[in-house]
């Protein structure tokens, strides 16, 4: 195919796309077509421009590109060859045969790759910035937290994860920067929750291009989205950024690529460096209305206690600790009384028909929003857990047989929440030289006792899933449990004793301060080991 001079970096033809290769870890250049071939091959490793908060941005996008244009092509079976993946994505933008929105750079009044088209009258006027990263989404409450704008010679796939990544996962950003649909609220984030199978990069992609070809008539029918001839590529709809051109849900293919803000790549005179033009508008590219990013995403966890409809994940600083991740996985309600959540599996956990020794582990994923300092615009991080799938575990995921992970997840998480608050209350009663006040504690102390604490959760955290898997493997588990709940309270002693150094120093203080914070942690602590195991209760099915 043959592509016009003002069409620029056209991901169709062109191998501006870096991936490492699995057999010898050698870096590729390749086109789009090209990649989608090696992982359908399974050969790619990884990408050594995509940086961790871009990691699913950029599979989601891989994968919803697939199932489009497979979709389209009335197959389920990906392309053997490159040309064929060529000629489906090219099919899906009939109104530009020569590829212009596959390109990052093409005439404003034309779509380009995640670029709505625009008049030149308008762009005229929009913020110029000549660094990558200052595309991308993330917002940093101080430039030392994550430097800015570093990128300021980046290759064409600088320029493109950075604009995935902006357009499929961007949240809200101050007056007339709007979001993206797949979140809850202006404020939320779009998070992951999916399988990853054995092998590279492209076992999942494959495994996931499937679960949503598979899914496509439910979420078509649950979300009342376009069976037929929905729009599938929204960056292909002109848009001034106005209110009257906003997109309904109603009007969209289910397995949708949006985007949420106006960005339009160039390139300096005479040069092939990129620049960016960026500028607000005044309504969200998209009008989801209520639906709180309850759109269909198949990596997206649903709070089915949410009203009126449910609401996507939202995480917060604290991102996929144990008890969260326990929660997505197995299906424990998660919070109590008004903040009570509880989480449907996501469609990408749900291993329909598949093998369950091709999984390997689960991932879970996403960028936490709202700073401490009440912008709730910045973010907080992100985060990513790996959890390891052995495989019992797996045969039970595969079963759809929760209940047992869910009952013995629950269980270890009591425990320890047990013995987290013998700590603290010891370590508290530490630092008041061993004589309660008779009133709650002050700030400081409860600030101290807290620390304490924190450190005992966060070892078990770390380990929790090891464990639990553990306990689901063993042949006497009444026995493991035992020797498990010996070995808890060893730990949690140990951080009791870390906290020696900060009680009171003189011989009378120092001994009465520290035998009646001992003679607490083992009270608490004999009652948590003699408790029998709980049930189902809270366990929802």
């Amino acid at each position: 195919m043959t592509i016009a001079p003002e069409l620029q970096f056209s991901l169709l033809t062109e191998p501006i796309i870096r991936y490492r290769r699995a057999s010898d870890g050698q870096t590729v250049n390749t086109s789009l077509p090209d990649l989608f071939v090696a992982l359908a091959a399974d050969a790619v490793r990884d990408y050594p421009a995509l940086r961790p908060h871009q990691r699913h941005p950029w599979h989601a996008f891989l994968v919803q590109l697939a199932a489009i244009a497979l979709h389209k092509a009335e197959r389920t079976a990906v392309f053997e060859t490159a040309q064929e993946w060529r000629e489906a994505l090219l099919a899906l933008t009939p109104d530009d045969p020569d590829g212009a929105a596959w390109c990052l750079v093409s005439p404003p009044n034309r779509p380009a790759l995640l670029q709505a088209p625009v008049s030149v009258g308008l762009i005229k006027d929009w913020d110029i910035s000549n660094a990558a990263d200052s595309l991308d989404m993330l917002i940093t409450s101080k430039n030392h937290d994550l430097k800015q704008e570093r990128i300021r010679r980046g290759s064409a796939d600088d320029w493109l994860f950075s604009l995935v990544s902006l357009q499929t996962q961007e949240g809200f950003g101050g007056r007339d920067n709007f979001g993206i649909t797949r979140m809850a609220g202006s404020f939320g984030s779009r998070t992951a929750v999916g399988a990853v199978p054995s092998g590279n990069a492209g076992r999942r992609w494959q495994f996931d291009v499937a679960v949503m070809l598979g899914e496509r008539d439910r979420i078509a029918e649950n979300y009342s989205y376009k069976h037929a001839d929905g729009i599938s590529l929204v960056w292909t709809i002109p848009w001034d950024g106005s209110l009257g051109a906003q997109i309904s849900m109603q009007q969209l293919d289910p397995l949708y690529i949006e985007i949420c803000r106006q960005a339009r790549l160039a390139l300096r005179p005479g040069t092939r460096n990129i620049f960016v033009r960026t500028s607000s508008s005044k309504a969200s590219r998209i009008n989801s209305g209520d639906r709180q990013g309850v759109t269909g995403d198949i990596w997206t966890s649903v709070n089915e206690l949410a009203k009126p409809f449910g609401a996507a994940l939202k995480i917060r600083a604290r991102g996929f600790d144990y008890k969260l991740s326990s929660s997505l996985l197995f299906g424990i309600e998660y919070g109590s009384g008004e903040r009570a959540c509880f989480y449907s599996p996501t469609s990408a956990l749900k291993l329909n028909g598949t093998t369950p020794g091709q999984l390997s582990s689960a991932v879970l994923c996403g960028v936490s929003r709202g700073g401490p300092t009440g912008n709730k615009s910045v973010t907080q991080g992100y985060h990513e857990r790996r959890v390891p799938i052995s495989a019992r575990v797996r045969s039970l995921l595969f079963q759809k047989n929760r209940d047992e992970l869910a009952i013995t997840a629950r269980w270890h998480i009591h425990k320890i929440t047990a013995f987290r608050s013998a700590v603290w209350s010891s370590v508290a009663l530490l630092l008041v030289n061993g004589v309660p006040p008779g009133r709650p504690y002050e700030k400081n102390i409860s600030d101290r006792a807290d620390f304490f604490a924190n450190q005992f959760e966060q070892g078990e955290d770390a380990r929790f899933f090891l464990d639990l898997t553990e306990d689901i493997e063993a042949n006497d588990r009444e026995s493991y449990r035992v020797n498990w709940q010996t070995d808890l309270r060893e730990r949690a002693l140990k951080s009791l004793e870390k906290a020696f150094v900060e009680g009171p120093r003189s011989g009378s203080r120092r001994y009465r301060a520290r035998s009646t914070a001992l003679d607490l942690f083992n009270h608490r602590a004999a009652q948590e080991i003699t408790a029998l195991p709980t049930g189902l209760n809270g366990v929802k099915k």
